[in-house]
């Protein structure tokens, strides 16, 4: 798993980094960082995932009767 960002001509770091940024954010690469810089318990693991799924089911539901 490694995301490359080519850096062009004439072009600032902070954009380059920006774009690297967007990249990790789109590929789910922080919030996995972030959910191992501490313990979950599994319940609480059970819990979230449980959260998120009903999360997208209820999206998947909003877009297709036409409301998004």
């Amino acid at each position: 798993m490694g995301i490359r960002v080519q850096v062009r001509d004439n072009e600032p770091i902070e954009k380059a980094l920006r774009r690297l940024k967007r990249l990790c954010n789109a590929e789910g690469i922080d919030r996995a960082v972030k959910a191992k810089a501490y313990y979950e318990k599994p319940s609480e693991r059970r819990r979230r995932k449980e959260k998120e799924r009903l999360k997208t089911i209820r999206l998947a539901h909003r877009v297709r009767s036409g409301e998004i």
